[in-house]
């Protein structure tokens, strides 16, 4: 048995009795297995001291188990193998304090020598809030109750200084910065992300999502219900103001972020009693008269921001989660988002100017999984199937979705496995099967 420690941290190696030392090398060994042979290593970190003998055999059966027993079944859902397989993705991206990374890795560049590569390796509140609901739309499950207690944490801590991303312990994320290190092909080795530090008003929306998701399933804390009343109140104090939005650019008055909101503060609405589900319908009341003065063109489309008439996949996530706001023309803005972000069944984000889609950037794998969810809610069975399908297939051999797909070269971009995207595959699963727990 090999051991070493560190400030912090202890290391056991087993299987490996022969392995030698060198200089400027580490540890060093080698076997040599004929056919039908295996032989096990295994490498333990902790933090403290443990005893236990690193019995392969017993660690494998219990690591099984143990998936197993965190992982539900999805025999009823669309795809139940892949939807399964989702379930798992997030289960192992959460923490063992509730808050779930974004994605396992840092500086697997969108685009090759561009500079967009960054480091995911954090848990944005809005993404596990995605996870969140995705995972009460199928049941009650831990993972759902994780992120309201992750985010509910958050907010009650930080109130109107809430960021959009945490290390998953709950502290700030860092600013962006290099390493000494070559990093991957065609990008470079960033560490720590600048989005830490903006405000981005969606979150709360999703926020209060997720936490009437949990009050549906009668598991809404206290603590959750605290936060609650704080995500209300920082909403009324800065909701005019602009914001990163969804996608963490500059800030401006986007149309999504109001949305989002206002579909929180409906859900709310609908599960806290008197007074203060009166104030959040109020509220709700007042920020889509004044974002329909301002991002509602009269032919009944959502314009993509107050001064921006483009099309914004953004907008189809307040249709995905069932947020109907009268006369707001959801179809209109859904086709018209399909007819110029749409090509060969992938869905983009945005129009770059000057750009063809594609060329800028991939297809975004969320936007596709969102399609598919909004066109089942207004009523198109076999669309949402053909988004849900084509989307699906954009994945690696070990079936991790990555942020991006580039179509024409058929590749994977961006860091993985990308959290949200294995969130909206799970939710679409669950309510293209009619299986889903919640409205």
């Amino acid at each position: 048995m090999w051991r070493a420690e560190a400030e912090g941290l202890r290391m056991r190696l087993g299987g490996a009795p022969d392995a030698v030392p060198r200089p400027g090398e580490g540890l060093v060994g080698e076997f040599r297995l004929r056919e039908g042979e295996s032989h096990d290593v295994v490498l333990e970190l902790s933090a403290g001291p443990v005893s236990e003998p690193l019995d392969a055999d017993a660690l494998w059966r219990a690591t099984e188990q143990e998936w197993r027993r965190v992982v539900p079944d999805c025999s009823r859902l669309v795809a139940p193998r892949d939807a399964r397989h989702a379930y798992a993705v997030l289960r192992g991206l959460t923490s063992v304090s509730g808050g779930m990374v974004a994605a396992a890795t840092t500086s697997l560049p969108e685009r090759a020598n561009t500079g967009r590569n960054y480091d995911y390796r954090f848990a944005w509140l809005r993404d596990q809030c995605y996870a969140g609901l995705a995972v009460a739309a199928h049941g009650p499950h831990p993972l759902a109750d994780d992120a309201v207690r992750f985010v509910a944490e958050r907010i009650l801590e930080d109130g109107d200084g809430v960021r959009p991303a945490y290390t998953v312990d709950g502290r700030p994320v860092g600013g962006d910065r290099s390493l000494r290190l070559p990093g991957y092909p065609g990008g470079s080795d960033h560490v720590g992300n600048d989005a830490g530090a903006q405000f981005q008003l969606d979150t709360f929306g999703e926020a209060l999502q997720l936490f009437a998701a949990a009050a549906a399933h009668d598991r809404l804390t206290k603590d959750a219900e605290r936060a609650a009343a704080v995500a209300v109140d920082v909403v009324e104090r800065r909701w005019l103001r602009p914001d990163a939005g969804l996608w963490e650019l500059e800030d401006r008055w986007w149309t999504h972020s109001r949305l989002s909101v206002v579909c929180g503060l409906r859900r709310m609405a609908q599960v806290l009693p008197g007074g203060a589900g009166r104030r959040c319908d109020a509220l709700a009341d007042t920020v889509l008269r004044e974002t329909r003065r301002r991002c509602l063109r009269p032919d009944g489309r959502w314009r993509r921001a107050a001064d921006d008439d483009g099309a914004e996949a953004a907008l189809l996530v307040p249709m995905a989660r069932g947020c109907a706001f009268g006369d707001d023309g959801g179809a209109a803005t859904r086709a018209h988002i399909e007819s110029r972000l749409g090509e060969d069944g992938y869905l983009y984000r945005f129009e770059h100017p000057g750009e063809p889609l594609g060329d800028a950037e991939g297809a975004f794998l969320l936007c596709g999984f969102t399609m598919a969810l909004a066109t089942h809610r207004h009523g198109d069975r076999v669309g949402a199937f053909r988004w849900f399908e084509r989307t699906r297939a954009a994945c690696g051999p070990p079936g991790l979705f990555a942020e991006e797909y580039d179509v024409r070269q058929r590749q994977l971009r961006g860091n993985l496995p990308q959290a949200f995207v294995h969130a909206t595959m799970l939710e679409a699963a669950v309510r293209l099967a009619g299986a889903s727990t919640l409205p």
